[in-house]
């Protein structure tokens, strides 16, 4: 043999760019965002954000040493997921919640699942709903400018109320800190296009087949001011661009991610509809990467050729 091939764990990309790479093109389109969210909530919100990201590389730094693993704390993995929980936090939470859901993330969900490409779930929004179901009264009390009050545009929307798609759309709303700038999350999104780290069936087929359950069964038809008002809350932009194309928890068969969109579109309309919750976008994408190894077993290419009598493949 001549040459010697690397073989390692998913994520697995056919470029010359490393996981770092990667990583830090992520961290890269997250920043319009995250900078947004600083400049409508405060500085506040900043410590929250360095928060989550600061306790996401010491958890990983910390189990690695103690387990006396090679550390991947400059992989950027770590980076992503605690700057991903922080933006998707309310912006006037106590610290110790994005304390608490950055060690969630790392320790349980990533490292005792193997580490980077092992994990089951997209370990932000494992944390997200870790926090949402445990500590449900920090994490739906803390919208409002005042840092106590304030419904979310979703909420008034589902309770009759009126929004104002214009602000939605800036970001100049109440929110969690990275989801209420639908241009900013647009913008890292084509950002992310142009480099080839995504492609465009998930969030695309993601956004359209929720668009069009919510014209079937949301109740207003097609009314563009209600599907705009919904495409733009409620976290389904980051959801959609960040979260459900996420390497180690989405199909890796063209199929399967169009499966696995079609199927995220019809859960985040049945959550937010008929959920307790207005959002419905973290629920939606934890069950989905749960069924992710069932998609690619139905989607994978069959095999060129034909079985024999004992099982071999002529």
């Amino acid at each position: 043999m001549k040459e010697l091939w690397n073989v390692s764990s998913s994520p697995h990309v056919r470029a010359y760019a490393g996981t770092q790479n990667l990583m830090f093109d992520v961290a890269l389109a997250l920043m319009p965002a995250a900078a947004f969210g600083v400049y409508r909530f405060g500085l506040y919100a900043l410590c929250i954000l360095a928060t989550a990201v600061g306790f996401a590389l010491l958890t990983e730094y910390t189990y690695e040493a103690c387990a006396g693993k090679e550390s991947t704390l400059w992989d950027g993995s770590a980076l992503v997921t605690g700057l991903l929980l922080g933006m998707n936090l309310p912006p006037f939470v106590p610290l110790w919640i994005p304390m608490l859901g950055s060690i969630f993330a790392i320790f349980i969900v990533k490292q005792l699942f193997g580490g980077i490409g092992q994990n089951v779930v997209n370990p932000a929004m494992a944390a997200r709903c870790f926090l949402l179901i445990s500590f449900a009264e920090q994490m739906n009390c803390y919208f409002g400018m005042d840092g106590i009050s304030g419904a979310t545009p979703l909420e008034m929307l589902k309770n009759g109320g009126t929004v104002d798609l214009a602000a939605m759309f800036t970001g100049f709303t109440t929110g969690s800190i990275g989801e209420i700038s639908t241009l900013a999350l647009l913008a890292g999104g084509i950002y992310l296009l142009v480099k080839g780290v995504i492609d465009w069936v998930i969030p695309v087929v993601y956004l359209g087949s929720f668009a069009l359950f919510m014209i079937v069964f949301g109740g207003h038809g097609a009314d563009p001011a209600y599907l705009a008002a919904q495409l733009c809350g409620g976290g389904l932009m980051i959801g959609a661009w960040f979260m459900a194309t996420d390497y180690a928890t989405s199909p890796v068969t063209e199929k399967g991610r169009f499966l696995y969109a079609l199927f995220l579109g019809m859960l985040t309309g049945i959550f937010r509809l008929w959920g307790a919750s207005a959002g419905g976008v973290s629920y939606a994408l934890v069950t989905a990467n749960l069924l992710v190894p069932l998609i690619e077993k139905i989607t994978i290419p069959k095999a060129f050729g034909w079985e024999g009598q004992k099982g071999w493949i002529r």
